[in-house]
């Protein structure tokens, strides 16, 4: 296995209370949101099990995609698409579509990648480069686990054609280094508990970018008579800011998907410990903290460098499908200065060609020094001329000077860019209780 599934899920009571039982929309104000942006014109691509098309919070919101299992479906039925995408865009159904429950972009498409998440066979690279070759804006990849063949450079290729990838971090608590979230580029998405602090079951290590929602979560499920069932996991985290994704592509058409990714980033809200201090960010549990969908729709917030203030991948990918893809992570630049002249056993073959070469110089000038010292046939001994300062006691170095292009020791190695946390003033302590009711004001 190499991938799972980040969500955990069980029946919810009826289909009555549906509505009631999302906290995370009370919380994220969509209400008001939806006032600035549905997420309309927006398709976010579900790379996962399938999605249940019919379902009544569904219908009319699934566009065409594609299915990579030959037809066999996967061994869930669709169940853990069908919730991501509730997630992301149900629109609840019924008169003015009152009942059911609602994504937080309600008026965004789900372009459905049916792939067998968590196999070595899984074809999620190409899952990838069909979401982004057929119009998705934003791509949802809602697991994680050891890199898969072809999705770094699937990944790449996306970000390079201005798509948003969002990824979840895990369930195992702890740090956990996980793709495709810890992919350079990849919003890595981290869970939020319903008390407002970072979710006892979130993983950490990948890069972490935000925080969402990932506790007692409503999703559509058919499994059980109700259609609706309550999950846990980063993959409800991802699906989140999958949707906070399209709404701001929506309401902000001209920015690059790296300036998307700064807007969620600079209206977060950072987790603070006891005594509310906020350490230095992105803080690697939690990133840049919780993601607020409406300050990032709504604030004047600068647009940014095109790129964003994510790592980015060394080069951009090309467009060939099936590039190969050693699954390791891009980051091979940063690990040492060595590597800008290419592989270790080429750096050592230069310094040894270098130190040869020292040698042979210092050989040479010290026989010109003794044969120019030395007494010349038919003449008189006699001191003969000094020897250049520095190299026969006299002042001046003690040593040659280093052989021309010796390539010297490194300063230390650069870091990534650090940005500036978002401006002052637009944070609060996290919630100390579960967020109130609906209708009452929002905890974020």
């Amino acid at each position: 296995m190499t991938g799972v599934l980040l969500l955990s899920s069980a029946p919810a009571a009826s289909a009555d209370d549906i509505r009631e039982r999302q906290w995370a929309l009370d919380a994220f104000a969509a209400e008001d949101i939806w006032e600035h942006a549905t997420g309309k014109g927006v398709t976010v691509a579900v790379v996962d099990t399938g999605v249940d098309a019919s379902h009544p919070d569904l219908k009319g919101s699934v566009v065409s995609g594609k299915d990579y299992t030959g037809g066999k479906g996967t061994k869930d039925k669709g169940r853990h698409g069908t919730a991501m995408a509730s997630l992301i865009a149900a629109h609840g159904h019924g008169p003015g579509n009152s009942s059911g429950m609602k994504g937080l972009a309600p008026g965004a498409k789900i372009m459905p990648l049916t792939t067998q998440i968590g196999s070595t066979g899984s074809d999620t690279h190409l899952a990838i480069r069909y979401a982004v070759d057929h119009g998705a804006e934003v791509i949802n990849l809602s697991y994680g686990g050891p890199a898969i063949y072809g999705e770094q450079k699937a990944i790449e290729y996306a970000i390079s054609k201005d798509v948003v990838v969002v990824s979840g971090t895990g369930n195992t608590p702890g740090k956990h280094r996980q793709y495709p979230a810890a992919h350079p580029g990849v919003v890595a998405v981290g869970g939020l508990g319903r008390d407002g602090t970072l979710w006892s079951d979130s993983s950490w290590g990948s890069n972490t970018t935000l925080v969402a929602p990932a506790e007692n979560n409503v999703v559509a499920n058919r499994k059980y008579e109700s259609g609706y069932a309550l999950g846990d996991g980063t993959s409800d985290a991802t699906a989140y800011v999958s949707a906070a994704a399209a709404l701001v592509r929506e309401k902000h058409p001209d920015l690059t998907a790296g300036q998307v990714i700064n807007r969620l980033v600079k209206s977060t809200k950072p987790l603070t410990d006891a005594k509310g201090n906020a350490p230095k960010l992105p803080d690697e549990k939690f990133g840049y903290g919780v993601v607020r969908p409406y300050r990032a729709v709504t604030y004047d917030i600068p647009a940014g460098p095109e790129a964003g203030p994510l790592e980015q991948p060394d080069k951009p990918a090309d467009s060939a499908a099936g590039d190969t893809d050693t699954g390791s992570s891009s980051s091979e630049a940063s690990n040492g200065w060595m590597f800008a002249l290419g592989p270790p056993i080429v750096v050592i073959g230069i310094v040894l060609v270098l130190v040869v070469g020292l040698i042979v110089l210092l050989v040479v000038l010290i026989t010109r020094t003794k044969r120019r010292n030395a007494p010349q046939p038919g003449m008189p001994a006699g001191p003969g001329p000094a020897a250049p300062p520095g190299w026969g006691g006299g002042p001046g170095p003690a040593a040659p000077p280093p052989f021309p292009g010796q390539q010297q020791a490194p300063q230390g190695h650069p870091g990534q860019p650090q940005w500036q946390a978002p401006p002052a003033g637009q944070f609060g302590a996290p919630p100390s209780a579960p967020p109130g009711p609906p209708n009452q004001p929002p905890a974020w």
